[in-house]
Order: C-alpha cells, then sequence, then structure tokens
C-alpha cells in the first residue's frame, strides 16, 4: 500500500509569523480517485477521526463542500488542521486498515467499542476417548469447537446439560490414564467411565458424534440415530446397552419438552440491535448456537454523542467481527447496507457469511428480544448511574470534598500468616468500577506480616508511576485500615511530593460489622462515622469490598503456586524439567503424593531410586 501525508497548512507560518489557515482545496486537489482510508488530524497532530472511501477524493471533498453537515460532524470539520491518507488495493483492504487504525488512535469522532474479552468455545478433543472441556484462546486443529458463546457460564451450561444426556468425559487426560475405578461421575450417571473400559470405543465414538449433532442443532437426527442404535442393541439380546439409550432417548426428549427459544431450521446466527434512549446508546449481541439462544452481551460505545444508529451498528459490526469469529449469519437492521463487510468477513472465516437486513418470521421475534435487551440495559445502566452520582455526591458532602473528587483508588493487603503477600489497588471512576485498570502488587516486606511495610511497599510503586507520569492521580486515595495504615500513606505522599492528594482510612468497627466502619482522617483526631445506610458509606463499602477481593484472589494464586512446586524444590535431583514432568503426569502435587513408588518410576526421567527417594520425601 502506498502511503500518502498531507502537512496541515496550519502548521506554516506567514511573514508575519501568525499561522494560516487549514486549505481543504489544497489538500484535496492531489488526492486521487483510488480506494483508500483517510486520517483528520487536529492542529496538535491528535487524531480526529479515520474512515474509509471507494474514492478518497470525493469523500474526503463531500466534508468540506457540503454545508448541512450533522452537528457532530460540522464540529470535527472546524478542526482539522491536516489530512493523511493510505491508499489500498480495494475496499476490503481499506476495511481492515481503517479497523486498525481506529483501534491504534482511539479517535474522538470515532465510535468506539472495547471488547477485550476473548470469547469461550465449548471443544471436544482429538483424543481416543475425546473429552468434553472449556476452552478460551487459539484454536487448535486436532479438536472440535464450538461457539463462540457470549460467556463462560454459556459453555459450562451446555457441557453440564451434554454430560446429562451423552456422558462424555470431562476430566483431564493425567486423570484420566491414571484412574484405577471409575470416579463420582460415573456414579451419578455423567460418564460412561472409559478410563476403565466400561465403555467400548467404538460406542464411546458414537455418543461423541451424537454430541456434536446436538451441537449443531440436529437433534431430529440423533434421536433417530439413538433409536436406530437401541434398536441394534435390542436385536443381538445386548439389553444393557439398550437401555442406556433408552435413556439418553428419554433424556433428551425431556430437554426439547423445555421451553428453549430455538430455531428448526438455523444453525449459527448472530443478532445485532442498536437502541438510543435517555441519553445513552447501547447495542445487544444475541448468539444462536445450534438452533439456540446460547446468550446475550450489550455493549455501550464511547464517544457516540450525536451519532445515528446506523453509525453506531457499522461501527459495532467492523470493530466486533474483524477481531471475532461470524458466524454464518448476521441479522442487523441498521448499519449493515455496506457489502463490503460481508465480503470481508467472507474471506477471513472461509466460507460465505450473509448478512441481513430486514428479517422476517423468527428473526424478526430474534431482533425484537435483542431491542428489548439493549433497552433493558439501559434503564439498569442509567439506574445505576443515578445510584452512584447519589453515593458520591453524598460522600463528596460528608467528607467535605469539592465536587471535582471524582476518582478513588483503594489498596488493600492479603496474606496468610506473612505468606505470599499481595496489594491490590482497584479504581473507581466515571461512577463506575474500573477493573481494566486494576493492578496488584506482588509485597515482600522483611518480617512476613508485617502490614505496614507491605502496605508501604505497594504504595511507594505506585505513587512514583503517578509522579512519573504512567497514571492519573486519584482526587481520593482510600487506605483499607485505620490510624497505622493512614500514617503510612501519609508519609509516602510526603516523599513524592504529592501534598495535594486526599486520602483516608477505612477501619473495621467494633466485630468488623459492615455499617460499623469508621473513616479514619489525617487532619482529625476523631474518626468519622456514619450512619450505616448513607450513601457516602455505600459507595466506600462497595470499593473496599472490591480491593478486597481482587486481593485476596491475588493472594490465594500466588500461595497456590508456591505451594505446589515448594515440596517437589526441596528434593534433590528434582529440577525443573523433571518437576513440570511429575506434576503434568499426575496432574498435580496431589497427585504425586498420592503416587506409589511403582508410578513415580514409570514417569520419563525418573529412575528407581529417584522414585524413592521422592516417595519418602512427602511421606
Amino acid at each position: 500500500m502506498l502511503r500518502i501525508r498531507y502537512a496541515a497548512m496550519s502548521s506554516v507560518k506567514s511573514e508575519s509569523g501568525a499561522q494560516k489557515a487549514f486549505d481543504s482545496r489544497e489538500a484535496i486537489a492531489s488526492l486521487p480517485n483510488r480506494p483508500g482510508v483517510y486520517r483528520m488530524l487536529d492542529s496538535e497532530g491528535e487524531t480526529l477521526y479515520v474512515g474509509k472511501a471507494r474514492d478518497l477524493k470525493k469523500r474526503v471533498a463531500s466534508y468540506f463542500q457540503k454545508t448541512d453537515h450533522h452537528p457532530r460532524t460540522a464540529m470535527m470539520v472546524t478542526q482539522v488542521a491536516r489530512i493523511e491518507t493510505t491508499v489500498s488495493r480495494s475496499e476490503g483492504e481499506a476495511l481492515l486498515l481503517e479497523n486498525n487504525l481506529i483501534k491504534a488512535h482511539q479517535p474522538r469522532y470515532n465510535v468506539l467499542f472495547r471488547d477485550d474479552k476473548s470469547y469461550p468455545y465449548l471443544c471436544v478433543s482429538g483424543d481416543p476417548f475425546p473429552q468434553l472441556r472449556f476452552h478460551r484462546g487459539r484454536l487448535d486443529k486436532p479438536h472440535r469447537y464450538f461457539g463462540p458463546f457470549p460467556s463462560a457460564h454459556a459453555v459450562r451450561e451446555g457441557m453440564a446439560l451434554l454430560q446429562k444426556v451423552f456422558q462424555i468425559r470431562t476430566c483431564e487426560n493425567t486423570v484420566f490414564v491414571n484412574r484405577s475405578r471409575p470416579c463420582m461421575l460415573h456414579q451419578i450417571q455423567r460418564c460412561t467411565g472409559p478410563c476403565v473400559g466400561l465403555i467400548s470405543q467404538e460406542e464411546y465414538a458414537q455418543d461423541v458424534n451424537n454430541a456434536m449433532l446436538f451441537l449443531q442443532g440436529k437433534t431430529n437426527e440423533v434421536l433417530e440415530a439413538l433409536q436406530r442404535q437401541m434398536e441394534e442393541a435390542a436385536a443381538i439380546l445386548e439389553f444393557e446397552r439398550a437401555a442406556r439409550i433408552r435413556d439418553k432417548i428419554s433424556r433428551l426428549n425431556v430437554l426439547q419438552s423445555r421451553q428453549f427459544v430455538e430455531s428448526a431450521t438455523a444453525r449459527d446466527v448472530d443478532v445485532v440491535a442498536g437502541v438510543a434512549a435517555r441519553g445513552l446508546t447501547a447495542v445487544n449481541l444475541v448468539m444462536i448456537r445450534g438452533g439456540r439462544h446460547v446468550g446475550d452481551r450489550t455493549f455501550f460505545p464511547q464517544h457516540a454523542d450525536g451519532a445515528t444508529l446506523d453509525e453506531v451498528v457499522s461501527a459495532f459490526l467492523l470493530q466486533h467481527y474483524i477481531d471475532h469469529p461470524a458466524p454464518p449469519t448476521i441479522i442487523a437492521e441498521h448499519g449493515a447496507e455496506d457489502p463490503v463487510l460481508a465480503e470481508v468477513l467472507s474471506a477471513q472465516a472461509g466460507r460465505n457469511v450473509q448478512i441481513t437486513t430486514n428479517p422476517g418470521g423468527e428473526r424478526r421475534v430474534w431482533v425484537t428480544m435483542a431491542t428489548q435487551n439493549a433497552e433493558l440495559a439501559i434503564q439498569q445502566k442509567v439506574a445505576q448511574k443515578t445510584t452512584q452520582e447519589e453515593r458520591l455526591a453524598s460522600l463528596q458532602e460528608a467528607l467535605a470534598m469539592p465536587a471535582t473528587v471524582q476518582r478513588i483508588e483503594c489498596f488493600d493487603v492479603s496474606h496468610t500468616m506473612g505468606e505470599a503477600a499481595v496489594a491490590s489497588c482497584v479504581i473507581f471512576d466515571h461512577l463506575a468500577m474500573q477493573t481494566g485498570e486494576y493492578r496488584r502488587f506482588n509485597v515482600k516486606p522483611a518480617t512476613g506480616g508485617d502490614d505496614y511495610a507491605a502496605l508501604r511497599e505497594a504504595l511507594t510503586r505506585r505513587v512514583a508511576r503517578i509522579v512519573a507520569g504512567e497514571y492519573p492521580a486519584p482526587d481520593l486515595l482510600v487506605i483499607d485500615g485505620g490510624k497505622g495504615q493512614v500514617g503510612i500513606a501519609a508519609e509516602v505522599l510526603a516523599e513524592q511530593g504529592m501534598h495535594s492528594t486526599r486520602f483516608i482510612g477505612m477501619a473495621k468497627g467494633p466485630e468488623r460489622k459492615p455499617g460499623l466502619e469508621e473513616i479514619v482522617l489525617p487532619d482529625r483526631a476523631q474518626s468519622l462515622r456514619l450512619p450505616a445506610d448513607h450513601p457516602g458509606l455505600l459507595l466506600l463499602q462497595q470499593i473496599r469490598d472490591e480491593a478486597h477481593r481482587f486481593a485476596i484472589q491475588g493472594h490465594r494464586a500466588r500461595r497456590g503456586k508456591a505451594r505446589t512446586t515448594s515440596s517437589l524444590q526441596a528434593i534433590g535431583g528434582i529440577g525443573a524439567a523433571r518437576r513440570r514432568a511429575l506434576l503434568a503426569h499426575f496432574g498435580g502435587l496431589k497427585g504425586v503424593q498420592a503416587a506409589s513408588i511403582d508410578d513415580l518410576a514409570r514417569v520419563s526421567g525418573i529412575s528407581r531410586a529417584l522414585a524413592e527417594r521422592i516417595f519418602a520425601e512427602l511421606h
């Protein structure tokens, strides 16, 4: 691709020293009549807007030749100081480049959707006795994947359903190859016990095949196959097997009788609906997989003020499906008129992707459902926003703080008798918890269990990065603790030169009951106690509890990792490679501890003498 840059006239000074205004005619005159991407930049070099065009010259000229622009577009045009363009070979190539530039520059006049979460899949492994498992990340060819699903809950619900009907194993291979008797899942009829040979590979393969047909929405085919298998088993007098198949048919019929949102014809479909109401815009994505509604997600875009629904939904379709797999059919009433998007998605998927803009029949019902979901999400967000506004205003009043106090950071420390100490930092801003900005600190105080030293280390590291300009400074710093912790915060802030930063402590009250907390202020001898139902206290409790949860989560992960490897590390002759081999073979430290000397000696790299030493050290 050829990149062409156009310098802004505003950067060229006249003899008098004044900057010249941007000359759109001069910039447009040199633009080609070819497809590509254009960037509008302001006088500071910040990207205002990124767009694609079939004809760059005509598209860019329309901004400066027309006078009936939407106020949002008119405002942007007045700020343009430079235009940069990239010529591409096709509109499809321009579409991909446009998406990359939008993600890289986050322009203030582009509608932006943040969706960093990877979508989960239900995976059927390629093993001789396939395993049913939850999967997130890269898709490997030996395995079969179904999805994506909108949430982990939807995947686990699907796995539970398949276990009930088809009894596919979910255990890891390291457990599967080391079983000597069936587990509890077999006893409650959630697994056929292939680990101990209670089912043949051929019969198990039939169950797996039926499960995959069910996931594809081919329930009638599954019932017909099961009916044939039952009759064949009965014909050769295998009545126990015929009874098991009869039970599967019965369970499948029960599932079919339930009230699912399902389709007899559709397989994998996404339904996208946008709603603008009460000053907010939302896009709801409903996922139909195998003809069944498996869940939905609602997205709230940034920079959508003044944008039409067509612009918002079009931005969602571009930004979402360039990064996530597209199903064969996408239904979107708004913003899907561009045929180039369908061509690009089809090329990426390696199959035809159809975008429907005028659905009928059951598809119209799905669009109505997605629209209602988006409306409900807006109502909930407005209610939550109103509640948080009231809570923040009450806190500002209780602590005599100005209305400019919006960003709150809270710190907490978690450890077990001094082991694996972790400090957490959570952020409340824009009337919501900003989970993407949370941070954890693995702290190592000189004395185990020294909460003051652990807090000092975490605060020092955080404040140093704030002073360096890496993070914005908080309007209020909250420390989970009493006067001692508040004193540490005062010292750290003073050392780093952040003398004007407001900070408080939140000490647990008598018997550590919620509602009895005391707010420790650095400039007051007496603590402040707010009523248990005070909105400001409820906000502090919400933030404090989130910091506590985040710290405990990190501490448990760090402690678990340390305990998993520490026992083996202490044994002579066990290096990193042998430790990994043992843990992989037995599925974890508990498996190693439960293994006999003979079992240990079967692991690659473990001699009989070393196996005896390991057994002696662990027992």
